[in-house]
């Protein structure tokens, strides 16, 4: 078969994304085993790390893909760590399997949340997303048996037995308290991996490219067949899960828990749009680095009180005035480089020597 016989071919593959495969692989390999040689205060670290940063990969999935900017994450956030509290307290269920009751009750919220937020658009739609979640806050703040407005903490006696707990603190000689952590810290890199992986893999589906559409055009995705409800739905529904799931499991690291604390808009929304906005919204690459800012912006500023939110703020701002896809989407368009590429390219035969 000459090259002219060879057909052309669709696809994403690059250098650079290839590479990035390979460089992942060896960083979760690191990660695994990292707790062998790492301080506890190292490890606390990393786990806020991966549990914003799954955050903002799903709120990244419903504004940057869908077109769905919901200031509402929080409810999920709270109410997947109010379910795993409820089953640990009340139910006598091991808190690592009541982190999956997180997913569930972040899914059962969902619902009747998208029945009435989906009939609002635009800013009508954040601001109801935003209304949604204070009531779910004051509902549950009238939860008696989890401590009401003042919340309540975990049982001692359920978090030092759970599973897997005994094995860590054998395994790497610590205590119990540094075992749980470091057992926090596995599950938020399975997740952080899992959803980045996941939300990969749907936007390089036909579902994802429908996705891609109905963010850029509804109406016109519509008329090429796209279910621009359907699709909604599904978005809205997984992102609640995973919302859940990690909330459950950030409440389950603190064994702490409270409706303000779990319902806040400023640790859960409003920081997670923060470093979307700042690493590059639409990517998956954008929020990685903004987590990695944020952090180093959390750690520098934190002792100056509220000099450090107005400093958050102002950087958004300059943000989306001089760079408004972000820093990746700078470095992005001056390299012309993708570590997850998910635009397919056509691909064909090379021309034979003393052809053209």
């Amino acid at each position: 078969m000459t090259p002219s016989d060879t057909p052309w071919r669709a696809s994403s593959k690059t250098r650079a994304g290839t590479f990035v495969a390979i460089l992942a692989v060896a960083v979760i390999l690191i990660g695994l085993v990292l707790p062998g040689f790492a301080s506890r205060r190292l490890i606390q670290d990393l786990f806020y790390i991966l549990t914003m940063l799954t955050l903002a990969q799903i709120w990244n999935l419903l504004a940057g893909y869908g077109g769905l900017v919901s200031v509402g994450q929080q409810a999920f956030v709270g109410i997947g760590a109010y379910a795993l509290f409820g089953a640990v307290i009340l139910g006598g269920m091991d808190p690592m399997l009541a982190i999956l009751l997180g997913g569930v009750a972040g899914l059962v919220l969902a619902v009747p949340m998208a029945f009435f937020a989906f009939r609002l658009h635009g800013a009508y739609f954040a601001i109801g997303t935003w209304v949604i979640a204070e009531v779910t806050r004051l509902l549950v703040a009238q939860w008696k048996a989890l401590g009401g407005g003042t919340g309540t903490s975990l049982p001692r006696a359920a978090t030092s037995d759970m599973i897997g707990v005994a094995q860590v603190a054998e395994l790497f000689d610590v205590r119990t308290a540094a075992a749980r952590d470091i057992l926090a810290y596995w599950i938020a890199l399975i997740l952080a991996v899992a959803v980045i992986a996941g939300i990969y893999g749907l936007l390089r589906s036909r579902m994802g490219l429908a996705l891609i559409a109905v963010r850029d055009n509804p109406e016109a995705a519509k008329s090429v067949g796209v279910d621009v409800r359907w699709l909604k739905w599904a978005v809205f529904l997984i992102a609640s899960v995973a919302t859940g799931l990690t909330g459950a499991l950030i409440f389950l690291q603190t064994a702490r828990i409270s409706p303000d604390a779990a319902f806040a808009i400023t640790d859960w929304t409003a920081y997670v749009i923060f470093i979307v906005v700042i690493g590059g919204i639409g990517t998956i690459e954008g929020p990685i680095l903004g987590v990695l800012v944020f952090f180093l912006l959390r750690n520098s500023l934190a002792d100056y009180g509220s000099w450090y939110l107005l400093t958050l703020g102002l950087i958004a701002i300059l943000a989306m005035i001089f760079a408004p896809k972000g820093l990746w989407g700078l470095i992005s368009a001056r390299s012309g480089l993708h570590l997850f590429p998910i635009r397919r390219r056509l691909t064909g035969p090379l021309p034979e020597r003393g052809e053209g």
